[in-house]
Parts: structure tokens; sequence; C-alpha cells
């Protein structure tokens, strides 16, 4: 991405720059988002919800087949909006339209395939003396579930007329055999058994089949205390119950583990020293490893249903250079890899397992060397040493070109497997909020080769990781996800963008006596918002869904976390600054706090999941308060404007450590209602180190202040008499002058917290 043509004044219409800032752009026309007045005597908002017709979506139970039961009770109980029942629960209201549906299994169609048909083509001037009825004819229970999302989007997009014809009666069919989500359970946050039932009903209303929840050592394993040892692990009841509900929805669990690489935090612990190669990578050929390996295989597939499982095996780096070159000599990295996976591979067959692996192998040790271009997979050492019956899973988050996936899916079918799977990502690690714009150009030029029939894949999925603490509203993904399922049910490689934003939460009611908000971007009329599958509005979670600018490099691509590191930044020493120096970031981000706030206060009634906004309008507040804070204070240190100094001490200051504070509690309950309590030190400790050096940064600019004006006493920073700590009548950190750290850069950076919350490096 760009680093030029900053174009800092934000306009009301997302949260997307909440992760990304302006600059990280090429110049491209900027969404607008217009409110137009209404005519003098129309209606108002209020009366605009009263008015409007409400449609309660009634499941025929009478006829309801008995694999359907469970999932549809699920979904009656969680409707958002509460405008789906069944006939047992349905209530009566003059101002309510009521469409029946019925659900018929056909053996005749092929898996994958949906038809969604209606009796009447308008549901206003249905006969008053026989039911509004669509009937949702399926193979497959996700098919049907996937159909019942659509309806629940329709029920979103109405107009005047009432007329269905073209969103009700429609066939779809499955671009793939399995399309799926896989969600981090292993840093730090591992999902609440509730939040995973949340997730799958989401998905299972996306036409979403597979799940899989990456465990490194968040799961049981009998007679290891020390395996997941203050994690969170998920108990082998709680991951049954999981795969109980999947399947009530169409959803197959399969087990996704670690058995080479990625093995630190158990590794840590003295127990599985004699298992350590690397701190990160368990020790290959020992009998006691594949011993192991063998109880964990036992322990993550004894829940499920599902007889394939997903054993990793990426970024295994340094795989033989720790302990088992002491221990056995030297070895080549590569063939000590296959002999590992032959023998790992051999514990599957005896557990009849299908085995699947990440298929970057021990030779490409780094990103770029996995992805580039001239570095075929299929080289001499693994071209028929790979064990034929092991899937390889090809995974690339970082390219926009879809000619870059269709290249690595024939290399990997050079390899000898004849049928690899392809995962792409949703942009949820290093940051609080979700890439969306690069994730959905990720995803398009992923599905686009994906989908290919006569090269494409059957088999995909779409992550979500939590790298680097795991802060992200995982949530906040749901928009990605839902793109994601909607490119698995089109051959064209585009989706529609307005199915799009009604299923996961438009509401769209075309009456001209209203007032309403014109998106200039994709001139659509949005009057009111409900909503769909997801229960939110789709244009305050997204900014745009398309970028003008779409990159034509083959090049690795990244998103920027530019949020990220303004929070986590020192705030005295502020060395990051230089970077963010030109833009305008105070105005940038207390644009979006002032915009999220007015969506919070008007618009959670309607639409339920736009509460999880809060975060991010919490963290646009503080950081339109941090961005600058360190120039303003050097400015008046260096000329001598000690008032000034004392203002922005006792005002931004001091409200900036009350906002943190605010953002700080907010984040740790919206953690305990979603994941395990367990992992949440690990960003409290961060939050705690910002606080402190807030504290910090405070105590020592009322010193110099009452240094300088002859007061001696302590009180103002309550010290109570006691001897005078920063007696100083220097301020050292603001006389020191700054640097560019990254060239050319400026805030289009990717960066952990250790790079930023310190200039200085551990021991």
């Amino acid at each position: 991405m760009s680093a030029a043509g900053p174009a800092i004044k934000k306009t009301p219409g997302g949260v997307t720059c909440l992760w990304l800032i302006t600059p990280t752009f090429t110049s491209r026309p900027r969404r607008s988002v217009t409110l137009v007045a209404r005519p003098p005597g129309k209606a108002t908002m209020s009366q605009f919800y009263t008015d409007a017709p409400m449609i309660i979506i009634i499941a025929e139970t009478s006829n309801l087949p008995i694999e359907l039961q469970d999932g549809i009770a699920e979904f009656v109980r969680f409707s958002p909006h509460k405008n789906f029942q069944t006939e047992d629960t349905m209530r009566d209201n003059d101002n309510e339209y009521k469409w029946n549906v019925r659900f018929l299994y056909d053996h005749m169609m092929r898996p994958g395939h949906l038809s969604v048909t209606s009796n009447f083509p308008n549901y206003k001037t249905s006969p008053v003396n026989e039911k509004f009825e669509v009937v949702i004819r399926y193979h497959r229970k996700i098919e049907a579930f996937r159909g019942l999302g659509v309806i629940f989007g329709a029920a979103r997009h109405l107009d005047q007329s009432g007329d269905v014809q073209y969103r009700l009666n429609f066939d779809d069919e499955a671009m793939f055999d399995t399309l799926g989500l896989m969600i981090d359970c292993s840093r730090n946050g591992v999902l609440l058994v509730d939040s995973v039932y949340f997730m799958l009903r989401n998905m299972a209303l996306m036409g979403l089949n597979t799940l899989q929840l990456y465990t490194e050592d968040t799961y049981e394993v009998e007679g290891e205390p020390f395996f997941g040892y203050l994690r969170g692990r998920y108990t082998q009841k709680e991951l049954a119950s999981i795969d109980d509900y999947a399947y009530d929805l169409g959803i197959e669990v399969i087990p996704c583990i670690q058995t080479l690489g990625h093995l630190g935090q158990m590794l840590q612990w003295p127990k599985y020293a004699h298992l350590r190669d690397t701190h990160e990578v368990l020790l290959a050929a020992s009998e006691d490893t594949y011993e192991f390996i063998e109880k964990l295989i036992k322990a993550a597939s004894a829940p499920f249903r599902s007889k394939r499982i997903h054993i990793g095996m990426d970024e295994a780096h340094g795989v033989g250079e720790g302990r088992y070159r002491q221990l056995y000599g030297y070895k080549d990295a590569t063939q000590l890899f296959v002999d590992h996976l032959q023998r790992v591979n051999e514990i599957c067959k005896r557990m009849e397992l299908q085995p699947m692996i990440w298929s970057d192998t021990a030779q490409n040790n780094t990103l770029q060397g996995y992805y580039d271009q001239d570095s075929n997979p299929a080289f001499s050492e693994l071209v028929g040493t790979m064990p034929s019956d092991v899937a390889l899973v090809y995974w690339d988050y970082y390219h926009t070109v879809s000619d870059t996936y269709t290249q690595k899916i024939k290399q990997h079918r050079e390899l000898g497997c004849e049928s690899p799977w392809l995962a792409s990502g949703l942009w949820t690690w290093s940051r609080f909020w979700t890439a969306l714009p690069f994730t959905f150009e990720s995803v398009r030029a992923a599905a686009v080769a994906s989908k290919r029939k006569e090269d494409g894949v059957r088999n995909a999925f779409i992550t979500i990781w939590g790298d680097e603490g795991n802060e992200c509203d995982m949530f906040s993904a749901l928009p990605g996800l839902l793109y994601y399922a909607q490119h698995g049910y089109t051959s064209n490689p585009e989706v529609d963008v307005d199915l799009l934003k009604r299923n996961f939460g438009k509401f769209q009611y075309m009456n001209s006596g209203l007032f309403f908000i014109e998106v200039q971007a994709h001139s659509y009329l949005f009057p009111a918002h409900l909503e769909g599958i997801c229960g939110a509005d789709f244009d305050d979670w997204v900014d745009n869904i398309t970028q003008e600018t779409t990159s034509t490099s083959t090049k690795t691509q990244y998103q920027g976390n530019c949020s990220k590191w303004l929070l986590w930044e020192d705030p005295f020493l502020s060395f990051m600054s230089p970077q963010y120096a030109p833009y305008d970031l105070e105005n940038h981000y207390s644009s979006i706090s002032a915009y999220l706030f007015k969506v919070l206060e008007t618009k959670v009634h309607e639409n339920p999941l736009n509460s999880r906004l809060e975060l991010v309008a919490r963290l646009a507040s503080v950081l339109s308060l941090k961005c600058h804070l360190r120039e303003r204070l050097v400015d008046a240190y260096r000329s001598g404007q000690k008032g000034v100094l004392f203002e922005i001490a006792q005002g931004r200051l001091t409200t900036l450590r009350q906002e943190l504070d605010e953002l700080w509690r907010y984040h740790r309950g919206m953690w305990m209602k979603m994941y395990k309590p367990f992992g949440w030190e690990v960003i409290e400790l961060r939050y705690g180190g910002l606080r402190t050096r807030l504290q910090t940064m405070y105590e020592r600019i009322i010193e110099y202040v009452n240094k300088s004006a002859g007061n001696t006493g302590d009180v103002e920073i309550g010290l109570n008499g006691e001897s005078n700590e920063y007696a100083e009548d220097t301020i050292p950190e603001l006389e020191c002058d700054l640097e560019i750290v990254y060239e050319h850069a400026r805030t289009n950076l990717m960066l952990d917290y250790q790079r930023v919350s310190t200039p200085s490096r551990l021991g």
C-alpha cells in the first residue's frame, strides 16, 4: 500500500481508519455521507419506525424436518430483533406482515444446491385467506440455514410496493465442498463456549460449513496439567458441546493443533524440557516426542465427530538446530521435516484420521520465501517423499492479485497434493479492529483463483488470528466473514454489494416522504438501518468495501496497524511521532470518536451489535488526546511557557488519563464477556504500564512548574512532605530531538508492542 497522499479530514462514515491512518492510501475519492433534511410535514424518524412494516418470519413447525429442529430453535431464541418465531410462539399485531417459511429436504438436489421460492411475488397483495409462504428446498442442512439467512436479509430490504419477486425467488450453489472459518484460541483469547455458539449461528446463516478452533495448548490432555497451564484451555466436555451445537447447524468442527512448531507455551515449562528442540519446536526423532504427540492427537480428536484433523507444522523455524543437533548431529531440515511428518501421519492413520498441514515446509523459513513467485515448494527433496494422503493448506493473507494464488495452487499440485486447501485471512491480528478494506481486497483475489473450475480448489477456509495479544474485537471481522461467504456462493468475481449489506444489517424501506442518508460512493439510499444476519449497521463497521486504487503488484503486502502503535507508544518519549508529524491526527481521531459515539446514542436499539463500536470509539478518543501530546509539551517547554505546561498537564493530560482508564475498563468488560479470563493479564499489563507512564509524566511536569515558580512544596503531586524525587530544573525527555525511524513509511507500519513501548531493548 502506498504511504503517500495525506487526506486527514474524516467525514462520518465508518471506523476502518482506526486501524489505518488515511495516509496509507494513495489519493482516491473518499466516501462522503450527507444528511439530507426531510421536507416540512414529513415523517420523523420515530414515526418511521412506527409506520414501517414489521416482517415476522415464521418457521412452520408442523412439517419441519427433524434434522433442522434444534438449529431452528436456536435461531428463534437468539434472533436479534425477535422477528423470527415458530407457529407456537407467534404473536398477532396489525402492523406486522407474516412470512411463513417451510423447509423441504430434496434428495434429488446435489449437495451445495439451494432453491428458495415464494408463493406470491408480493407479500402485501397476497390473498387475505392465504398465507404468504417461502419454501426453502435443500440437500444439506447448511444450505437450509443459509437460505434462512438470505430471508432474514430480505426482510430488511423493503419498499412500499411489497415486491419480493427477486429477493425471495432464487437458486444458490456452493462453489466449494467445504467453506469455513478458523479461529485462533491460542493467543491469550480463548473464546467462551457461548461466544463460539454465537459465531456458529452467524456461520450457519452465511452458509459456512466448517469450523476450526486453533488450539496450540488450549485443550485438555489427560495427565498433562502443564499443557495449557493457566491458559484457559477447553475441557473435553466443552469441546464436545461445541461439536454438538455445530452439528445441529450443519457445521463440521475440525480439530486444529500443532505437532512440531508453535509450541513455546508448553515448552517453557521444565516438565517438557526433554521434548524441546528449540524454545518453540518439538524434538523430532525422539520416541518420547511421538508418544506425546499421540496423546495430543487422541485428546484433540476425541470430542469431535469429524475424522479430519489439522496438525499444523507451519513456521517450524530452527528445526534440527537446537537440542536435536546436540543429540543426533546435523540433518538436513527438509529431510527431518519429512521424516517427522511421516511419523505423525502414521499416528493419524492408526486413529483413522485424515490429516492436513500448513504448507510452508522447513525450506521456507521466511514469509517472503514462502510467497516468492520463483520459490516452488515442489523442489526435488520433497516431490515423492511427502505422504500423498496428507492434505496441504496453502495459506496466503497478503496478496491482492488472483494470478499469484493461481500459480501457488498449481505448485502445490506439482508437489503431489491433488486437492490442496486454501486459507485466506480476516485481518484481525495485531490491531484493535479488523482491517476490513484490505481483507476484502485479499479475499477477493483468493476467491477468484479458488473458484476457477479448471485449476481452483474444492476446500477453503478463512482465518481469524490473534497475534500480539489478541487485542482485536474478533466480532469486528463479521463483515469480512460475510463477504467471504458470499464469494462462496457465486461464480462471479464480484459479490452483490446490496445483498451483502442487507444480510449484514441494512434495513431499506423506500418511502420518499422520509429523510435519507446519501452515500455518494455507491448512490444507495438508506433511510434507516436494522439488522439482517448479524444485527449491525454495515456502514458503521466498514468505511469502504472497495478501493479504487487496488494494488496490481504481485508482491507480499500487509496492512499497517497505526492505531495500535499510537496507543502503546511511550507517551513521554513519543519516539514514533516523527512518522506522523505532518498529519493532523488529533482532528482525525476526534471526528471518528464523535461519529461513533453518536452512532452508539442513536442506533444501538435497532442495531444491537453496534454496541461493540464503543471499544473503538473510546480508542479514538484516547488517540485524539495522545497523538500530538509530546509535541505540545515540547513547544511550551522550549519556549519557557510554564503556564501552558501547567494547563496541558491539568487539562489535556489529565483528560487523557481519565479516558484511558475508561478504555481499559470497557476493554476489560468486553473481554470477560467474550473470552475466558486467562490471557487478559497480558493486555492489562500494557494498560498498567501506559497508565503509570502518564502518571509519571504528569508528576514530572507539575514538579518542574512548581520548582520554576519557587514552590518547593509537594502538595500538588501528593507526596505529603516527603523528599522531592523529581526536583529538577529541566525535563530531559523534552529536550531530545526526535528522528524518523522508518524512512518513507510514514504511518504505513505494522509494529508490535515491544517495538513501540520503549526505544530501549530489554536485557
